[in-house]
């Protein structure tokens, strides 16, 4: 659970990995592509530029290098030659990459030309509720504090948060524990360490938090087919508070202790 020197700089750097595929992707005209037409250009640029290996692939029997989860697919979308990503959408790519034995675990959710007002708010309103949860990352401070600034942030909002679906420890393994909860109590749960490394993804919807999963066993999606929103990073506490492993160079860390 708790990662050694030497492990934090290899996760560190398959982090900075990750971080360059989204640059990339945030270069593409996603409209009109399809979500199997993602899935292949990031497993080219994957194994290919980064010479790395796409984690999820072949994981649990999944056999794509990506989740695609567009509009009111909360997660877990899967790629599909006939899927196309349209003006209007939303849709969060959730990528995983591996190198030299680590693994880093990131999503974002892409605005796709002229999306809807209440689209872009809700997206906006999902960034920052993983920032809220990112804030609380110290050495002992409680998982209980993360799930709690995420929800809270969500609700005055006007905005719901998935329950059955969390972040997670992640090391050489994609799912460690502990289990990161989008929700909780101040105070309580797991105490965090120095070292320790986890995944903060909150999925916040704009109507009911409830979801059901699809016939393919695959895909989840919101029950009052309202959008979903995600953003993902994977986070090691430090001595002094948290490090972004997976940040990506045109980002601000939008870190806020005041909870």
């Amino acid at each position: 659970m708790v990662k050694t020197p030497d492990e934090l700089a290899l996760l560190r750097k398959s982090g900075r990995l990750l971080a360059s595929v989204f640059e990339m992707l945030d270069q593409q005209d996603l409209a009109g592509m399809s979500t199997l037409e993602v899935n292949d250009l990031v497993d080219r640029f994957i194994t290919k530029d980064l010479s790395a290996r796409p984690a999820s692939k072949g994981q649990y029997g999944f056999e794509y290098v990506l989740n695609c989860s567009i509009n009111h697919v909360v997660c877990h979308g899967v790629p599909n030659r006939h899927e196309i990503i349209c003006d209007g959408d939303i849709i969060n790519l959730d990528i995983t990459l591996e190198k030299d034995g680590y693994i880093a675990d990131s999503s974002k959710t892409y605005v796709i030309g002229n999306a809807t007002p209440a689209a872009r708010r809700l997206v906006r309103v999902a960034q920052k509720a993983m920032w809220k949860g990112i804030s609380q990352v110290r050495p002992g401070a409680r998982l209980g504090d993360i799930g709690f600034a995420i929800e809270r942030h969500a609700k005055k909002n006007g905005c719901t948060v998935v329950r059955e679906y969390c972040g997670h420890g992640i090391g050489r393994e994609m799912h460690e524990e502990p289990q990161v909860l989008n929700f909780g109590r101040r105070g309580t749960g797991m105490k965090l360490r120095e070292g320790m490394v986890f995944t903060i993804e909150p999925m916040i919807n704009q109507g009911t938090r409830k979801v059901s999963t699809e016939s393919d066993g695959w895909m989840v999606v919101t029950n009052d087919r309202k959008l979903s929103a995600q953003f993902e990073h994977t986070v090691a506490v430090t001595k002094k508070g948290v490090e972004v492993l997976t940040l990506r160079r045109d980002e601000t860390p939008l870190l806020d202790r005041r909870n």
